[in-house]
């Protein structure tokens, strides 16, 4: 089974960075000089994956312009002879086939990942939450894909991860370690808190799912506030069949909040080409 298409949750009001996600997106906050959610497209592409399904709400249709054709743009851009910005923002609309998919009410990442069953079409997916930027030199969902067609069993990315972390993020329990870097999931917990968690490997936002997953989310009940939690859906997807975890080889940057975004953009701007060496002057000047 090869994994050919991805889903790409969007669909969250974005309150953590309010107000400045009153009137855009937070996928489309740009880090350096791209939106958000451009950094997990490019991360799909470059595992070699074409489609791509947004799931969207109301108020995002910023998300479809910027990966839409913009003729008109084009065209100053060409009479103005500025031909590198123009093959880059056609390269944008180049990049991948996309449908988008309106989730009129959030209900959790399970229920935002069922809303592209349809999608899927039967087929194995990919699903991967566009708060996180992952500079790895193997594009992070490509090392889910490849132990993937390994196990040919759901895989989801591993993190080390602090007390803190355990609040944050879902904790497997290992069945058994594979190797230094896979391992077999034996259950899970959604932000069971450092007296609770059964390890230190944190689930980060990447899946690839086969697709049973949909079948299990449907039979996965909602929590306390109504939502259905993927960590719970690939619980019941355990009672079925074997699901791995894989610690990924690179960095991630954690910019679902402030601190998280503040850090991932400094990082990306020092390795920038061409703002690399002026951040790092900019830095020293600041620390006197």
């Amino acid at each position: 089974m090869r994994v050919k298409k991805a889903i790409i949750p969007a669909a969250g009001f974005g309150t953590r960075f309010l107000p400045a996600t009153k009137a855009q997106p937070k996928e489309m906050i740009p880090v350096i000089d791209k939106p958000l959610i451009q950094y997990t497209v490019e991360e799909i592409v470059g595992a070699g994956i074409r489609q791509i399904a947004v799931i969207t709400s109301r108020g995002k249709s910023a998300l479809e312009d910027h990966f839409d054709l913009s003729p008109e743009l084009e065209v100053f851009l060409e009479e103005k002879g500025k031909m590198d910005l123009l093959e880059e923002v056609r390269g944008i609309s180049g990049l991948a086939e996309f449908s988008y998919i309106r989730q009129a009410h959030m209900l959790g990442l399970g229920h935002a990942i069922l809303m592209a069953e349809g999608f899927a079409a039967g087929e194995p997916v990919a699903a991967l939450t566009p708060d996180d930027i992952y500079d790895c030199g193997v594009p992070c969902i490509k090392q889910l894909i490849e132990v993937f067609e390994e196990r040919r069993a759901s895989v989801i990315v591993l993190g080390r991860v602090d007390k803190e972390g355990t609040k944050k993020y879902g904790i497997i329990k290992v069945k058994k370690q594979l190797s230094d870097r896979v391992f077999e999931v034996a259950d899970m917990a959604e932000k069971p808190g450092p007296e609770k968690a059964f390890s230190d490997l944190g689930i980060l936002g990447r899946y690839v799912f086969t697709p049973e997953i949909f079948e299990a989310i449907k039979k996965t009940s909602a929590d306390a506030r109504g939502e259905i939690q993927i960590t719970d859906a690939i619980r019941v997807l355990l009672n079925s069949q074997p699901v791995y975890g894989v610690l990924f080889e690179g960095k991630r940057y954690d910019c679902g909040n402030k601190l998280g975004f503040l850090e991932g953009t400094i990082a990306l701007a020092l390795k920038h080409p061409e703002f690399g060496g002026p951040v790092r002057d900019i830095i020293k000047s600041l620390l006197g």
